[in-house]
């Protein structure tokens, strides 16, 4: 039997603070490896929106599935680009609940995220981002109206995410003066220093521990090794001029009742950011809080009408803040499909999953999800309806997009054991 290893004693003998894996004494967990080869001819991009106060899904789902679906109040917006989007209705997060905490696992998949135990796992981005992301400056932007995140490291951390506009304008297109690219860089080569020294010292214990642990430690100085790959293409960006763009950087509105104007430039951040090639997953939780937004018509806090209860006066002005929201989607989707990128559309590359972890607000229930699913290869202009007792987990859809459009090696995520049935590429 091993001698057994505390593993804060060991982190504090490095001298440094890094996430070393946790062996069998420390609730092991494996890792992923493996980025693809990129083709600058057919370049796929992943991009997930979520809306964190739900959606009224009567003013969304067709009663009709299939091609020749009618047209709903929140789908007449999208018309012009009817054949480069699905809506579908009937599928779940098997297991996820807990109301407004499941958005954590909107990505991710992870079950029961309102218990106390709750751990999350990675999202659907960050895992393309193990394999994708070195092939542009920014391996993947986690982006959000207030300080949510629907991005979650490989052990569940979340990432936090950028709400300032005009900071994230910064960061994709201003290089910065000389001073500071001397400081970015000096903060990668000090990454790589911390690499060296990370494998030094856990070497020292390979002798002390068994068979598996030896195992995951091979596993995380693989990690190691690609992370090093990582920080060397890091320093090969950081002496790369920025894309430059025909736009002046923009400034934050800080007042969160403006709402339209807070979602347009978010939505014009992300489509100068697809555009520029300068990453290639975006994540993006939307607006949704207790303030009584600018828009005419609306007199209540839009969480409180979120909660209607059937309530029609509250559902006449929460269908004025919600068709707002896909007023704008439509217009940032008509956008990237005027865009052309070679023989495509920048929506034809970006497969854009719209939706939220509430499928009825006013309940708090976690169950019927109202998802769009547009641009990529897919055959769209559909309604695909599920019943409820053949419900698929909506990881099934992530795995379409992580295998189908991304191109990525994978059979599975999460619940999601298989694609989603009836949306085919192209």
């Amino acid at each position: 039997m091993p001698k057994s290893i505390n593993r804060r004693s060991f982190l504090r003998s490095t001298g440094i603070v890094m996430g070393l894996p946790l062996l069998s004494g420390m609730h092991p967990r494996g890792t992923f490896a493996g980025p693809k080869t990129d083709d600058p001819s057919d370049i796929r991009r992943m991009l997930a929106i979520c809306v964190p106060l739900g959606i009224h899904t009567p003013n969304l789902f067709p009663k009709k599935s299939g091609k020749d679906y009618e047209v709903t109040p929140y789908l007449k917006p999208l018309q012009g680009i009817r054949n480069k989007f699905s809506v579908i209705s009937g599928v779940r997060h098997p297991d996820v609940d807990g109301a407004h905490l499941a958005e954590k696992s909107f990505l991710t998949g992870a079950a029961h995220p309102g218990q106390p135990s709750f751990q999350n796992t990675i999202s659907a981005d960050q895992l393309a981002a193990e394999q994708i992301g070195h092939h542009t400056r920014f391996s993947s932007l986690t982006l959000a109206v207030q300080s949510n995140s629907l991005s979650f490291s490989r052990s569940g951390v979340k990432i936090p995410s950028e709400n300032d506009p005009s900071r994230l304008f910064a960061k994709l297109f201003l290089d910065g003066n000389k001073q500071q690219k001397e400081e970015q860089l000096r903060r990668i080569e000090a990454g790589q220093s911390i690499m060296d020294l990370v494998q030094d010292q856990t070497k020292r214990i390979t002798k002390r521990v068994g068979r598996e642990d030896n195992q995951t430690l091979d596993q995380y100085f693989t990690s190691v090794r690609e992370l090093e790959v990582r920080l060397a293409q890091a320093e090969s960006w950081a002496n790369l001029p920025k894309p430059s763009v025909d736009r002046k950087a923009p400034i934050k509105i800080s007042d969160r009742t403006q709402v339209v104007e807070i979602l347009r430039l978010m939505y014009d951040m992300m489509f100068l950011a697809i555009q520029t090639d300068s990453t290639r997953l975006i994540t993006f939780v939307g607006a949704g809080g207790n303030e009584v937004v600018d828009i005419k018509g609306v007199d209540n806090g839009w969480h409180n009408l979120s909660h209607h209860g059937k309530d029609p006066i509250k559902l006449e002005q929460l269908t004025i803040i919600e068709l707002e929201e896909m007023r704008l989607l439509a217009e940032f989707l008509h956008r990237l499909d005027e865009a052309k990128e070679g023989e495509n559309t920048l929506l034809d590359q970006t497969a854009v999953l719209f939706g939220s972890h509430l499928g009825n607000a006013s309940s708090h229930s976690n169950t019927n999800l109202p998802i769009l699913s547009a641009g990529g290869h897919f055959r769209h202009g559909q309604h695909l309806a599920f019943a409820e007792d053949k419900s698929p987990p909506l990881c099934n859809l992530l795995v379409n997009y992580l295998q189908q459009h991304l191109g990525l090696e994978i059979d599975q995520f999460s619940s999601g054991e298989s694609t989603l049935n009836g949306l085919d590429i192209t």
